[in-house]
């Protein structure tokens, strides 16, 4: 299971953070979602895994990924790499 830490933002279509959700989803990834504050100063647990404040994080396999692009292009290559024939 994923842990995703996001913004406060309701919906998942207004921000990056959304993006991510809705990506995790389509790769059928269960994830557990953390809101974390508002204000980039109350955002430790987010600082202690990745050394900032911003959002997305995703922390999968024990891995924690930053940046919604960075995010998206890691999902696929796992969907790329699970299909590739063995």
């Amino acid at each position: 299971m994923a842990t995703l830490y996001r913004c406060i933002t309701p919906t998942d279509w207004l921000c990056p953070c959304g993006r991510v959700a809705r990506a995790l989803r389509k790769q059928g990834i269960e994830y557990e979602e953390v809101r974390v504050p508002y204000a980039k100063r109350d955002r430790s647990e987010v600082k202690a895994l990745t050394g900032q404040a911003h959002v997305p994080v995703v922390v999968l396999e024990g891995d924690a990924i930053c940046d919604s692009r960075r995010i998206i292009e890691h999902l696929a290559h796992r969907a790329a790499v699970a299909a590739s024939p063995r």
